[in-house]
């Protein structure tokens, strides 16, 4: 336990020398060099350039201008981490600390002044280019938002302050009427992961569904149902999640796949009548037997174990610990992981690095991807998961 939390202090100490702020494997379009050029327009390239950057061995952001920032996904994990830590310890600086990135990230937040309804939401503060869409720096984005929730909800339980029970308010209300609901029938829907696109995401819509069922109220309620049975329904055979139904999202990960797991873990506790159950325990066997290897590395996919990405190993944790209530094998390999993260990839200046490669470590500090993730899950460990 003391070697965790010693851990624990110098990430966080490291991260709040940066000013909580810092790079990300998605941040290429933020070169000034590239945004000075014609190809910034020109989807396929914006693509391309993005993706050089995050799979360089070398971190190229500083030849190409690109600066460090303030993600407010990563702002989130640290006050989930921090509430978490309070949870454990009853420590008022933990409160504190939680309170402060909670204060920061209504700072963040984007407000829709048009709208008769009050809405607010979260986005990443870089243009970003999928395989399906374009979201410029900015836009509002399900993934920074459903964790931003998550920590106003788990702040008004722990301190009962109703303005973080309104700002989960506000959320359901992007979501309802911001969000596009890509599917939709009389029985399940999906949620879009942007209000530009009509992606089908299932980890992305499911972390919908969790900010409105946490919210309650027989319409939440109703609809978090309904993005439950669209992905459940979408389970494959084997008990695997691809990332979307179509053949560009055909890929089966480690991390979207703890997503979905928790996600339907989640709202199988809160859903009346979500018969959901077998397809998480099916799920769960699947992801157990297919992402682990012995020592607990986590395998990026479910036939390929390099790169072993940080961002699989801390999501893992948090899912881990939650999941033991499913399958008792979950606690001790929460743990293995752990042990496997902080051997692996843990800088001596206390930050943790972003991939093993077959050749090669990539090192570079990330903030949301790498550091603000791996305190959120040491920091869960701590809560319950340690043996």
């Amino acid at each position: 336990m003391g070697e965790i939390e010693k851990i624990y202090g110098e990430l966080f100490s490291y991260c709040q020398a940066e000013d909580f702020a810092g790079w990300d494997p998605f941040d290429g379009l933020n070169s000034r060099y590239f945004q000075a050029t014609p190809l910034r327009h020109i989807a396929p390239a914006r693509l391309l350039f993005l993706q050089v950057v995050k799979r360089s061995a070398r971190n190229l952001r500083p030849l190409l201008k690109i600066e460090k920032g303030v993600n407010p996904k990563g702002i989130a994990l640290f006050a989930l981490a921090e509430l978490s830590r309070f949870r454990s310890t009853k420590a008022e600086a933990h409160a504190e600390r939680a309170k402060r990135f909670l204060a920061q990230l209504l700072e963040l937040s984007i407000q829709n002044p048009k709208s008769k309804v009050q809405h607010r939401s979260w986005g990443y503060n870089f243009d970003w280019q999928s395989r399906a869409f374009f979201a410029p720096c900015g836009t509002p984005t399900i993934v920074p938002t459903a964790f931003a929730a998550q920590a106003f909800s788990e702040a008004f339980e722990l301190f009962g302050d109703e303005a973080y029970a309104r700002t989960c308010g506000e959320v359901c209300e992007f979501i309802k009427s911001a969000l596009n609901r890509s599917f939709e029938s009389d029985t399940e829907v999906c949620f879009s992961y942007t209000p530009l696109d009509r992606s089908v995401i299932f980890n992305a819509s499911l972390l919908a569904a969790e900010v409105l069922a946490n919210q309650g109220g027989e319409e939440n309620l109703e609809l978090a149902a309904k993005a439950a049975r669209f992905v459940v329904d979408r389970q494959r055979n084997d008990g695997a999640w691809a990332y979307g139904p179509k053949l560009r999202h055909a890929w089966v990960d480690n991390f979207h796949t703890a997503y979905i797991l928790l996600s339907l873990h989640r709202l199988q506790s809160i859903v009346p009548h979500l018969d959901g159950g077998a397809a998480v325990e099916k799920g769960l066997c699947f992801w157990l037997d297919n992402f682990f290897l012995e020592d607990g590395a986590p395998k990026y996919f479910d036939r390929e174990s390099y790169p072993i990405d940080v961002h699989s190993a801390s999501a893992a944790i948090v899912a881990l610990c939650e999941l033991n209530e499913v399958d008792p094998r979950c606690l001790p390999l929460a743990n293995k992981v752990a042990g496997w993260l902080i051997s692996n990839m843990r800088d001596e200046s206390g930050y943790f690095y972003y991939q093993k490669r077959k050749r090669s470590t990539v090192k570079t500090p990330f903030v949301r991807w790498s550091n603000a993730w791996t305190a959120y899950a040491l920091a869960r460990l701590l809560e319950g998961g340690e043996q």
